[in-house]
């Protein structure tokens, strides 16, 4: 009976107003340092900390009013405890002149030189840079702030504690890195409660699904627990799993999922070459799993507010991702899934991670001199198709109280 009770109030909170928009444009904002010890900055690269006003107006014109952003950590704490926000500023009133709602991270993969992730100083850290932040934000909007504490927890902690693929580069500590991180954002939303009462936070990571290779179904155990720890990160933050952390419901505020053409693959983790290999599954095999199905398995665990925090794909292929998504989206509407938003990300064309390629992942492509940027046209039709898909949607009279899809 109380699991009854409490999943019918958290029912109740996933009917507010959560976004001005049913699509947003997300600017990649990675700041983590690469193997070589170069950090990245893709909001520099992209120009869009020097062009943030033409940006937001871009965005305004193709109908989307909510955008996610990052603070660059580094450049906003370059000495303990000393806060210098004119890196963020620009963009902060570029938001403020379109009256676009922002999403901060603030934390987007990096942080800051003199902190070691893995030492308690890191959680007080991100804690007081994210109530100074906030307090900041106040004061130049008079608004209560949307946050994102700690970006891809799951995907941050094993890309970088377990993969080493970024930083901090670390190879077996992923778990120990994971609990890091809730420990980071748990203490970062209860600092900035207590400033910003009606604060939110989103917690974002991957959605995925991992099957054993047909030929391989004895690898179906590993497939599925691999498949399952998707889930660690917020099961953490809601105090499931390891409450010692301090997780509790009240933590898992807005859930985003994140949602690529490669999220689902096979899982190889024997085979005949004894070596750990992926391999994705396309959209044509039969168990390729809808997108609706995977988003109602996390609402059900869960039930709270969702949106699609990123989606988006690469060159040709980029018109019909959007269109697969966002059908998924709607059918998930009709059955019963408040799903709030759809992001677009990255919404700027980037260099690429480690080789500076071109990625042509966006709606807009890199800037000129005068800030002006070429749209990708296929991307900008199915974007406007979509919308006017949702403004047909028939949604259920729960759903459309939420005023969710960008009510007028």
């Amino acid at each position: 009976m109380t699991t009854l009770v409490a999943a019918q109030s958290a029912d109740a909170v996933v009917r507010e107003n959560l976004f001005q928009s049913a699509f947003m444009g997300g600017f990649e904002c990675s700041t983590h340092r690469l193997h070589s010890g170069r950090r990245l900055d893709l909001i520099a690269a992209t120009q869009h900390d020097r062009f943030a006003l033409l940006d937001y107006q871009r965005l305004q014109r193709l109908g989307m009013r909510v955008a996610r952003e990052g603070v660059r950590w580094h450049l906003v704490e370059p000495r303990p405890g000393y806060y210098d926000f004119s890196s963020v500023a620009p963009i902060a009133q570029a938001a403020k002149t379109t009256r676009t709602q922002v999403i901060w991270d603030l934390c987007h993969f990096g942080w800051p030189d003199h902190l070691d992730i893995l030492k308690p100083e890191f959680v007080s850290s991100l804690a007081e840079y994210g109530v100074a932040f906030a307090q900041w934000l106040y004061s130049r909007t008079d608004q209560a702030g949307f946050y994102m504490p700690v970006n891809e927890i799951s995907f941050f902690s094993w890309a970088g504690g377990d993969e080493g693929a970024i930083n901090p580069h670390l190879r077996g500590r992923g778990f120990e890195i994971k609990a890091q991180l809730v420990r980071a954002a748990v203490a970062s939303m209860e600092a900035i409660w207590q400033v910003q009462p009606a604060a939110r936070f989103a917690h974002v990571d991957p959605i995925i699904h991992v099957l054993a290779p047909p030929n391989h179904p004895e690898e179906h155990a590993e497939a599925e627990a691999f498949r399952l720890s998707q889930f660690q990160s917020w099961d953490m933050l809601a105090g499931r799993l390891w409450p010692e952390l301090g997780g509790e419901e009240k933590y898992l505020d807005v859930i985003g999922v994140n949602f690529y053409p490669q999220n689902q693959w096979f899982y190889n983790l024997k085979g005949i070459t004894r070596v750990r290999k992926f391999a994705s599954i396309s959209r044509t095999n039969p168990r390729y799993r809808p997108f609706r199905e995977m988003l109602a398995e996390v609402y059900e665990r869960y039930h709270r507010p969702m949106f699609v925090a990123e989606t988006g794909a690469e060159n040709r292929v980029r018109p019909g991702w959007l269109r697969y998504v966002s059908s998924e989206v709607q059918a998930a509407i009709r059955d019963g899934i408040p799903v709030h938003g759809i992001c677009l990300y990255p919404i700027l064309n980037h260099p690429g991670w480690v080789d500076d390629r071109h990625c042509h992942n966006g709606l807009w492509d890199y800037a000129d001199k005068l800030g002006q940027r070429q749209i990708y046209a296929p991307l900008a039709k199915e974007l406007r198709q979509a919308q006017k898909n949702f403004q047909q949607t028939d949604r259920t009279p729960e759903l459309t109280t939420t005023g969710g899809w960008g009510q007028k």
